[in-house]
């Protein structure tokens, strides 16, 4: 079984790892050139497969959590030396990992014989703020999926004749790609980013020639060699490993994973609740599907799958929240973020969430939308149907690519992930739906275990069984739940609505939601208490190729912050969320229309609302008392006074107040909810009031 150092409490500490460290460890040694072997063995097979999944698609498998994964000896020991074994496969090979991840973005080069669509050669296949933004990453992964099976085969034939053969054989045929849940609770004691992904540049492996510590597949990658020409600028054409919050952008850089671990363990429960929102108040694939924002939409529907996907991008990437050096990581900038290999464990997360939410609203999918942003084979303005061609991956050898129609069931690639087992998407009889039923019940209630710990729903259920609220009852003014709920589950929550220019800044950036004033020091940001959430903005370096500029250029994106947490905490009292002036000074401001008007202040101090008050700044409702109610007339006048933004590059920039962010409007909206009253549903949501304008 794959070993790594000595588990470890909460974050990482001291784990800075150098490419040149990453680099010392190579591949597993089978007593033979493994690599050579398998170059010949895909020169003898079609240069380019039929995406058709593990097995051709013929027998479902589970894909599970990595760290459930990990718990399996033999499939975890094949996962790394197949990750591995891939790793060291020829570049030049469409099948080597630079080959499959170079499909997404860099180095722009013809895959499968799909040429680029004039003037579009300096881009990816990949399909950002796009209707088909799930549906062409669904084949990406089986590709993977299935380049990766086919190679743990291999490797299990290579252990030595008898029953250690046979085990790992029987595992090999188990094996489906992992996830990386990064919005449940870890494991206690446990950061977020597994300790297997962060922890360390190197792996002690129990192969088929013994045990060897071998580079850690997980950790990083090297390129083989580094083409710096395709990689356009620096600090890209000069690191040769893909780095995770890296400390310089020089040759000296490191990845920094311990920040990326706080960072992700900072933003847990804002990840968690966007995630419980998408499930449960997003039944329009349209609005659920891309974060491409269009005007005069609901305000209910400013988040979606790609919103809360480009966060996770931009804190595995690092950078922009306690960063004290000058440069994101691969993972922040789209076109060299699939080379790092937590990009694949984070999009088998994005779909399981797309297929997860498929059971939930089977009926909504693909809509004809215009293509805001070109890809290598689809211009700006095209139109994107369920029948476009989900380039470059093949449904059969006459040149026929998968559609999203064809790729709406995720099961006939051969995998499914646990929630689902028993969810029937198609049904032809009373008996069949009511199956069906009871196992979408049994997926809201996988939803509320995983993702609705930290909202309300949950909240109101244990007050329920305790008998102190439910249908009908009058509620105590002095029970600290009575003033979140109504007696039959009805309470407010609160969003923070957020839209930009997707290439505002040039390049990923962050905007963070503060109750109260940020630390003057960003670095103590991803410590600070008093932090409610993030929304990452997953861009391009502004030296990207022209044609994929022009359409990020122009696009606007949304997202959301949730502040309903934080100020339940402070309704009941629990004081995490409680507010602090910070050491900021300067005088006070009115935003208007994204341009920060009248700020003066030291870092840490953001922007506020509009209308808020001229008073000394320590001098706000609440300061030392809890939240009297959810209601708008409590509620409007903290936030009003008390929250605050802050948005810095991935790069470490803060922006300075009295900036200019193009597009940039951050507006407060309500909604009316009733909790889900047993775990097997989930919560009814009304429709989303606008409230004031932060920016």
């Amino acid at each position: 079984m794959a070993r790594f150092p000595s588990p470890i409490a909460l974050l990482f500490l001291a784990l800075l790892a150098a490419h040149s460290v990453l680099a010392q460890y190579g591949a597993y040694d089978y007593g033979f050139d493994a690599a050579k072997l398998i170059k010949r063995q895909l020169a003898s097979q079609e240069p380019v497969p039929v995406v058709r999944g593990a097995e051709g698609g013929e027998t479902i498998r589970l894909r599970q959590e990595v760290r459930q994964l990990e718990q399996d000896k033999e499939l975890w020991t094949l996962y790394i030396l197949g990750l591995s074994l891939m790793q060291f496969t020829d570049q030049s090979s469409p099948v080597s990992w630079y080959g499959i991840t170079g499909i997404h973005g860099i180095p722009h080069q013809t895959w499968g014989g799909v040429t680029p669509t004039p003037g579009n050669e300096e881009t990816g296949y990949c399909t950002h703020s796009s209707i088909l933004f799930p549906t062409w990453h669904r084949p990406y992964l089986v590709l993977y999926e299935q380049v990766l099976y086919n190679l743990i085969q291999n490797i299990a034939k290579w252990w030595p004749e008898g029953e250690p053969r046979k085990r790992y054989q029987a595992a090999a045929l188990r094996f489906r790609i992992p996830y990386w849940d990064w919005a449940s609770r870890p494991p206690s004691g446990q950061s977020v980013l597994p300790l297997s992904v962060g922890g360390s540049p190197y792996v002690d492996v129990n192969g088929p020639s013994g045990v060897q510590r071998i580079a850690n597949p997980l950790f990083g990658y090297s390129f083989k060699p580094l083409n710096a020409t395709a990689f356009l600028q620096d600090p890209w054409d000069i690191w040769t490993s893909t780095l995770r919050s890296p400390t310089t952008s020089d040759y000296n850089a490191q990845s920094n994973n311990s920040l990326v671990a706080m960072n992700f363990d900072q933003n847990l429960d804002s990840l968690g609740q966007r995630l419980y929102i998408l499930f449960s108040n997003y039944d329009n694939y349209s609005t659920f599907s891309n974060n491409a924002w269009i005007p005069y939409i609901n305000n209910g529907s400013y988040d979606s799958l790609e919103a809360l996907h480009d966060t996770v991008h931009n804190l595995a990437g690092g950078g922009g929240i306690g960063q004290p050096n000058a440069q994101g990581g691969h993972m922040a900038y789209i076109p060299y973020s699939s080379f790092d290999p937590i990009f694949f464990l984070h999009h088998a997360m994005v779909d399981r969430i797309f297929a997860i939410w498929q059971s939930l609203y089977p009926a909504s999918y693909v809509t004809p939308m215009q293509a805001y942003i070109a890809s290598y084979t689809t211009s700006r303005g095209e139109f994107q149907t369920a029948a476009t061609p989900l380039t470059p991956f093949y449904f059969n050898e006459n040149g026929t690519f998968w559609t999203s129609d064809m790729v709406r069931d995720h099961t006939k690639f051969g995998y499914n992930y646990p929630e689902l087992a028993g969810v029937s998407g198609s049904v032809s009889n009373s008996q069949s739906r009511a199956l069906s039923r009871r196992a979408r019940g049994r997926v809201m209630a996988a939803i509320n275990r995983l993702y609705g710990p930290s909202t309300p729903s949950s909240l109101y259920r244990k007050e329920l069984r305790a008998g102190r609220l439910g249908p009908g009852k009058k509620v105590p003014g002095n029970l600290p739940a009575g003033r979140v709920f109504s007696g039959n589950g009805q309470y407010r929550e609160w969003i923070a609505n957020v839209r930009v220019k997707k290439q505002a800044l040039d390049g990923p950036f962050f905007v963070h939601l503060f109750l109260g004033e940020a630390p003057k020091d960003p670095k103590e940001w991803a410590s600070a208490k008093n932090h409610v959430g993030s929304m990452g903005v997953f861009a391009s370096d502004e030296r990207y190729g022209q044609s994929k500029m022009a359409g990020m250029n122009e696009v606007m994106v949304s997202g959301t912050v949730p502040l309903t947490k934080a100020l339940v905490e402070k309704v009941m009292g629990t004081r995490r969320f409680s507010v602090t002036t910070g050491t900021g000074g300067g005088g006070r401001g009115r935003s208007v229309g994204g341009r920060f008007v009248g700020f003066g202040g030291e870092l840490g101090a953001g922007f506020r609302g509009e209308g808020e008050s001229e008073g000394e700044q320590d001098e706000w409702e609440g300061q030392e008392a809890v939240l009297r109610s959810l209601d708008p007339k409590d509620v409007e006048p903290f936030l009003r006074r008390n929250l605050v933004v802050n948005i810095v590059k991935v790069d470490g920039k803060v922006v300075m107040h009295g900036s200019y962010v193009e597009g940039l409007g951050i507006h407060v909206v309500s909604s009316m909810v009733r909790a889900a009253r047993v775990e097997e549903e989930l919560p009814a949501w009304g429709e989303a009031e606008g409230r004031f304008d932060v920016v």
